[in-house]
């Protein structure tokens, strides 16, 4: 059975990337994660505990990881559970370990532009193929850009609208 989790956290190390004898590359960091509470006795919030993970990102998404993440990021990290107990004679401890399927920026904390990235399956066909339609088309990529503008002049409107419609309060 395979458990899955979903951490969010800061990313505690620089990830460490390498790859394997046989070209798998592997990039791995520390994340921690400290839920926060509301404490109405003190009127402020407080941090609980520090839970920390050791997480493995394999292939494409440990490249990708290599390239934008960083210590201090706060990212959202999901994929498959492992605890493993450890001793080395005078010290014994447990080391919980996440094999992730995706990891990505939190986006409570801020934004964050996306690149997509090409991976190597793809490498061997023609740029013209790489390419998004839009942009091996300019007139479709001129006719999406209108779309939006469309769009976003309809949820302006309505945003106003909307704001019209709202009850005053006493």
């Amino acid at each position: 059975m395979t458990d899955t989790i979903t951490l969010s956290g800061l990313v505690a190390t620089a990830p460490r990337h390498l790859v394997t004898s046989e070209g798998l590359p592997i990039t791995s960091f520390r994340l921690a994660s400290t839920q926060r509470r509301f404490d109405r006795s003190q009127e402020r919030w407080v941090d609980g505990d520090t839970n920390w993970y050791t997480i493995t990102a394999f292939r494409q998404l440990a490249m990708n990881v290599a390239g934008c993440v960083v210590k201090g990021d706060r990212v959202i990290a999901t994929g498959r559970l492992r605890i493993r107990e450890w001793s080395t004679g005078e010290k014994a401890g447990t080391t919980i370990e996440v094999d992730a399927d995706a990891i990505g920026p939190d986006l409570t904390w801020g934004t964050a532009p996306f690149t997509r990235s090409i991976s190597a399956a793809i490498a061997g066909e023609s740029a013209a193929e790489q390419r998004p339609e839009s942009e091996q088309h300019p007139e479709a990529e001129q006719s999406m850009a209108a779309e939006a503008a469309e769009v976003m002049d309809e949820t302006a409107a309505f945003g106003a609208e909307a704001e019209r419609s709202l009850p005053v309060p006493f």
